[in-house]
């Protein structure tokens, strides 16, 4: 069954697919930005990296827990209401950051980007996925990919807005997000096909884990490596004499080399299979984490490596997502996107956390150890999955 549409409009899918591509710009961006310019602002107020940690997994809590409601309120009502509410909670939290620097207003702050955030990249992502052609779904995917790497490139750099007013950032995000809402609304709605209503919820889920466990860690690596990186690294960056500057720039290089490489990869995977893809990045993308300790200060080995770590491991989120379109019955996807979500919480909860206690009680580099074990299990583990028969029916 293809989607239903219940709105008619002259609106052609191309302008459809554009909004959602730049509604994920301006999301990318408001992760890329408060994540480290908050770990900056709270290390200027003299918090320590591990209670700095701790609030920046306030986000990633809220996104986790909208993963227990959102699939119902998307299927009632459509994709583009669930857009439209998530943006606008966005954009009115992040005009309230400057009304306080309390550290429990932030976490609160944080909590409703993230039901925010995650509301409007799971009906977006659904819809992308759901509606594209099996024979170019992977490059609609890394489209989708790529959209979140420009804006996730481009958020850091809202830190050299500082010396404009610590208002300054929040206030431009809040205005870019007000741009995409007015776009959104000349979108007709439409309403995801549901699987049958005698299945329940958690057989769809144990159903899916079975099917697909495999193609549902990319999104937990990728949840792990973005909030560390963008929570942890600023703090690791001024523990080695790196400038503000220079961190705004290296988070940025990490963007950039997924930007470079999400389309190639994803008409790679188009050719030769999504596994042989997510194992080969995964195994060479570990090698550029372990490499970052030895790189120490010197600014331009770090943006050599960060920009091919962000190129190797910058699609998984969307690779993963176009892995599970491929082996699972269409009536369960939205059950994938949501687990895929839900992973992708669990990661950037514990991202922060273990960056910050890692730092401050084990060693400045223990972030990049982490990632580099990860992301070699993952490409390792590859080898015990195959895909099983019944995953490539449909429902």
């Amino acid at each position: 069954m293809s989607l239903l549409r219940v709105a008619s409009t002259q609106v052609s899918d191309t302008y459809r697919f554009v909004c959602l591509l730049l509604v994920v710009v301006v999301a990318g961006s408001s992760q890329g930005l408060l994540l480290p310019l908050l770990s900056i602002l709270l290390e200027r107020q003299g918090i320590s990296p591990d209670m700095n940690g701790m609030n920046s997994t306030a986000l990633y809590i809220g996104v986790f827990a909208t993963m227990f409601f959102i699939e119902k309120p998307v299927g009632k009502y459509g994709f583009k209401p669930v857009i439209l509410a998530g943006a606008l909670l966005v954009t009115a939290a992040m005009l309230l950051f400057p009304v306080s620097g309390a550290l429990w207003f932030w976490f609160i702050l944080r909590l409703l980007i993230g039901i925010g955030d995650s509301s409007l990249h799971y009906a977006s992502q659904l819809w992308i996925v759901s509606s594209a052609p099996a024979d170019r779904r992977g490059r609609y995917i890394s489209l989708y990919g790529m959209a979140y790497g420009v804006g996730f490139s481009i958020g850091p750099l809202g830190i050299n807005l500082l010396p404009l007013g610590e208002a300054a950032p929040f206030l431009i995000v809040g205005l870019f997000f007000l741009v995409v809402t007015v776009m959104l609304l000349r979108i007709p709605n439409e309403l995801p096909e549901r699987a049958p209503s005698g299945e329940a919820a958690q057989n769809r889920f144990s159903r899916t884990y079975r099917l697909a466990w495999f193609v549902l860690i990319p999104s937990l690596l990728y949840g792990l490596m973005e909030a560390s990186m963008n929570s942890s690294f600023p703090l690791y960056g001024l523990r080695i004499e790196l400038s503000q500057s220079w961190i705004s720039l290296l988070l940025m290089s990490f963007g950039i080399g997924s930007l470079i490489l999400q389309l190639p990869l994803g008409m790679l995977s188009d050719r030769i299979g999504r596994k042989p893809v997510l194992m080969g990045c995964a195994l060479a993308g570990s090698l550029a984490f372990f490499l970052v300790p030895l790189a120490g200060g010197n600014e331009y080995a770090l943006f050599a490596l960060f920009v091919a770590g962000g190129g190797l491991v910058g699609s998984f989120y969307s690779l993963g997502l176009a892995y599970a379109a491929d082996i699972l019955p269409k009536p369960i996807l939205s059950t994938a996107n949501v687990i895929a979500s839900i992973h992708f919480s669990i990661g950037s909860i514990l991202g922060p956390s273990i960056g910050g206690y890692g730092i401050r009680y084990v060693s400045d580099h223990s972030m990049f150890m982490l990632l580099g074990g990860a992301f070699l299990a993952f490409g390792l583990l590859g080898l015990l999955f195959r895909p099983k028969p019944e995953a490539a029916q449909t429902a």
